[in-house]
C-alpha cells in the first residue's frame, strides 16, 4: 500500500512541460472570462471609437497627407498606430493591474506554488494570457481596417503576428514592472508612462514634426517600434526599419520574462 502511495504522490508532483503549464493557466484565465466578455469588447471599442474620431472625423479636414512620398488617406494613417495601441492596451491591462491583484491581494501565485508549477511557468502562463488578449483586440481591429478600405497590401497579413510582438514586449515588461509596485498607486506611472507613448509615437502624426532631438527619443521607444512595424505592414512598404523593429519587440519582450521570473522567485519563493 504505501508503495501505491508514493508512487501515486510522485505521479501528481511531477513536473510540467513547459506547454502543458502554460496551457492550464491560459485555461484558468479562460475560466476566469468567460462570463466577462463585455470587458474584452471594451477593451477592442476604444480604439475604433479613436479611429472613427480622428482617423475619419479629423481625417476628413487633412488634405494632401503624405506617407513616404505618396498621398494617403489620413485615416489609412492612423488605422496602424491605433493597431499598435490596441496591442499595447490589451497586454498592460493584464500584464500590470490584473497582475498586481493576483500576486498581492489574491495570493493566487502562492497557491500555484503549492503545486508542480514554477514561478518560470506563472511568468510564461499569464504573459501568454495577456498576448492572446492582445491578440483579440488587434485582430478584430484588423477586421475593421479591411472592411473600412484602410489595408493597401497583402503584407498586412502578418499585422496580427507583429500586434503578438507588441504584446510580448509591453506585457513581459509590464509584468517584471508591476513586481516592484507597491500599492495601486504606484500604477499612476503606469498612466504617466503610457499617455506620452501613445500620443508621441507617430500614431496620429507623423515623428518629423518634432523636433530633431525628440525624433530620436520616440525612436527608441517601444510602441513607436510596433507602429512603425504595423504601418509598413499595412500600407505594403516594408523595409529594414521592420526587422529593427521585431529584433527590438523580442529582446524587450526576453528580457522582461526574465526579469518578471527572477522577481517573483525572490517574492514567492521562500
Amino acid at each position: 500500500m504505501s508503495v501505491v502511495a508514493t508512487t501515486a504522490t510522485r505521479a501528481v508532483a511531477r513536473p510540467l512541460a513547459a506547454g502543458e503549464a502554460t496551457g492550464l493557466l491560459v485555461y484558468r484565465n479562460y475560466l476566469a472570462y468567460r462570463r466577462a466578455w463585455y470587458i474584452f469588447a471594451s477593451g477592442f471599442l476604444e480604439p475604433v471609437f479613436y479611429l472613427f474620431s480622428i482617423g475619419v472625423g479629423v481625417g476628413a479636414l487633412v488634405t494632401g497627407f503624405e506617407f513616404n512620398g505618396e498621398q494617403i488617406p489620413y485615416a489609412e494613417f492612423v488605422a496602424p498606430g491605433m493597431l499598435a495601441a490596441s496591442a499595447m492596451n490589451g497586454s498592460v491591462l493584464d500584464s500590470t493591474f490584473n497582475f498586481f491583484f493576483k500576486l498581492k491581494y489574491n495570493k493566487l501565485f502562492d497557491q500555484m506554488l503549492a503545486t508542480p508549477l514554477t514561478t518560470m511557468d506563472i511568468a510564461r502562463g499569464e504573459l501568454t494570457w495577456s498576448l492572446l488578449r492582445g491578440g483579440i483586440y488587434s485582430a478584430g481591429f484588423l477586421v475593421v481596417m479591411v472592411a473600412m478600405g484602410l489595408v493597401s497590401s497583402w503584407w498586412a497579413v502578418l499585422a496580427v503576428p507583429a500586434s503578438l510582438l507588441i504584446g510580448l514586449g509591453f506585457g513581459a515588461l509590464g509584468m517584471a514592472l508591476t513586481t516592484y509596485m507597491r500599492s495601486w498607486q504606484d500604477f499612476e506611472w503606469v498612466t504617466l508612462a503610457l499617455m506620452p507613448l501613445f500620443l508621441f509615437s507617430a500614431t496620429f502624426f507623423p515623428i518629423d514634426a518634432l523636433p530633431t532631438a525628440a525624433q530620436w527619443v520616440v525612436e527608441v521607444t517601444p510602441l513607436y517600434r510596433g507602429v512603425v512595424l504595423c504601418r509598413e505592414l499595412t500600407t505594403g512598404t516594408v523595409s529594414w526599419d521592420s526587422l529593427v523593429s521585431v529584433v527590438y519587440l523580442v529582446a524587450m519582450g526576453v528580457v522582461g520574462l526574465l526579469i518578471a521570473r527572477r522577481r517573483l522567485d525572490k517574492l514567492l519563493l521562500p
